[in-house]
């Protein structure tokens, strides 16, 4: 057999074939291996995505299932062990850093791309723009039984009863975007719709006149036709989300990295190591596709280079840091903080 002039994948794809069809002259099937991933809902579109490609790529001899329970409930599940990858919307707590250190649960850290949190409104809606401070008259928690209609909040806004979509307290959008506007993560008012899955707020916003709601900026991009995003004022003049103010850092304070962590011991695995190394060298195509940012593509390299070698840790320190930039981001360094895995 001539090998001279075949790629890589071209070679692994074809022993692939030689050893399947040596399989079936012997009577065996062999089943895929299963990969676990799990998570943020905001990062679930740019997990699947890498999951089809690779699934495809390795013609389904790995398996790569993508689950959507919210940022905290998939770290609750990662640090037990459950599941191999975890998607999330913000930096891992401290809360959970001591869970998976107490499981003895080391950690790779990996951003991913940019997002912007983004507010919706049904499209009949006449408000445009909304500064942070109205915001957080909505959100507080104090305005629970006080803020229930759009004139609540400004008298010069229309008489319409005020109803709230948003993301359940399991998530990192949550977290992320109480702490963003209300000054806390977590501090949120508790008579609002609230859900790990996004599109039960854009139904809820598309069929409600004065609702507002909150997600990732996926889901707008790919429900702009139906709902409206407002711009936000943080105190500069009132910025429209975009992947363009995202990229900049112009769309502010509610943009944010997203990130996927893998359990060190799982990337001893062939088959983790490799979904990994597409996932990040896939990135900067797939990002854009599925409506975030991307990172540079030197950032790719350097984070997949940190998963190859098994740099654990967070570069976070179990704190969000709002507003940061991707420059930001990309230049905190990585303290060691979870330990060695058990053997």
């Amino acid at each position: 057999m001539r090998w001279a002039g075949l790629t890589g994948a071209a070679c692994a794809a074809i022993l692939g074939l030689l050893a399947a069809a040596c399989d079936l002259a012997n009577g065996l099937v062999r089943a895929p291996q299963t990969i676990r991933v799990d998570g943020s809902s905001t990062v679930f579109p740019l997990s699947e995505a890498a999951a089809e490609g690779f699934s495809i790529e390795n013609r389904g001899g790995v398996r790569v299932t993508v689950g959507e329970s919210g940022t905290g409930g998939g770290f609750r599940r990662f640090c037990r062990g459950e599941t191999e990858v975890q998607g999330a919307s913000r930096p891992i707590k401290q809360s959970e850093m001591d869970s998976c250190r107490d499981a003895g649960i080391a950690y790779v850290e990996l951003p991913v791309a940019f997002d912007g949190i983004t507010v919706v409104v049904n499209k009949d809606n006449p408000i445009d723009t909304v500064t942070v401070e109205q915001l957080r008259r909505i959100w507080a928690p104090g305005s629970e039984g006080r803020v229930d209609n759009w004139r609540d909040v400004d008298p010069a806004w229309p008489d319409m009863p005020l109803r709230l979509f948003g993301a359940g307290t399991a998530s990192g959008t949550f977290d992320f975007f109480t702490e963003a506007v209300n000054g806390e993560g977590g501090a949120s008012r508790t008579d609002y719709t609230p859900t790990e899955d996004d599109n039960v707020t854009v139904i809820g916003v598309i069929g409600n006149r004065g609702a507002m709601g909150y997600f990732g900026i996926a889901y707008y991009e790919q429900n702009q036709d139906r709902i409206k995003a407002l711009a936000v004022d943080a105190g500069g003049g009132a910025v429209f989300p975009t992947t363009e103010t995202v990229a900049d850092a112009s769309y502010q304070p509610l943009s944010r990295p997203l990130f996927v962590y893998v359990a060190a011991r799982a990337m001893q695995r062939p088959a983790v190591r490799d979904f990994i190394e597409y996932y990040l060298t896939h990135a900067e195509r797939l990002a854009p596709e599925v409506g975030y940012v991307p990172l540079p593509d030197a950032a790719y390299t350097e984070y997949l280079n940190r998963a190859l070698t098994g740099r654990t840790g967070t570069a976070f320190g179990g704190e969000a840091d709002i507003g940061a930039s991707i420059e930001e981001v990309m230049a905190r360094p990585l303290a060691e903080d979870a330990p060695d895995e058990a053997e």
